[in-house]
């Protein structure tokens, strides 16, 4: 379904001459070909996975060249990580993950940074695809001390 989009939206951008996003959408397609290739079938949570993969290679990819002085090459990989973000499902905000990791903290009883990783497991199936888990680990570690 989403390699579906992926080309409508890749014929949509040729049609457009829109560059830049054509770039993306191929590096979108191409990352879910090699899975394809890798695993045979895939699964919404892969994709999803991938999707997440990419943007978050684009950020770290933007976050180097604005402390070399490449404003130009961080533009451009922040814009590539806007168009693949649009494809993935509705990032949860901050007070949403803080809510949602107090109700997991109650109903394991986590006390101190020792149930951590009981934590983080649960939060990892809760969230998936919807949050960072850098985020939702920094939460986590500030409520449990």
């Amino acid at each position: 379904m989403l390699e579906e989009k992926i080309n409508a939206d890749i014929k949509q951008a040729m049609l457009n001459k829109e560059k830049n996003v054509l770039e993306s959408l191929r590096a979108i397609k191409a990352a879910l070909l090699l899975l394809k290739t890798g695993k045979g079938e895939i699964n919404d949570a892969a994709e999803v996975a991938t999707l997440q993969k990419l943007v978050k290679q684009r950020k770290e990819a933007a976050e180097i060249f604005a402390g070399q002085n490449r404003s130009d090459l961080a533009e451009n990989e922040l814009f590539q990580a806007s168009i693949i973000e649009r494809y993935l499902p509705k990032q949860l905000s901050r007070g949403e993950i803080e809510d949602a990791i107090k109700n997991i903290v109650t109903e394991l009883g986590a006390t101190s940074a020792k149930d951590m990783g009981r934590v983080m497991s649960v939060a990892a199936k809760k969230f998936a695809g919807t949050a960072d888990n850098k985020v939702v680990a920094e939460i986590a570690k500030s409520m449990l001390g």
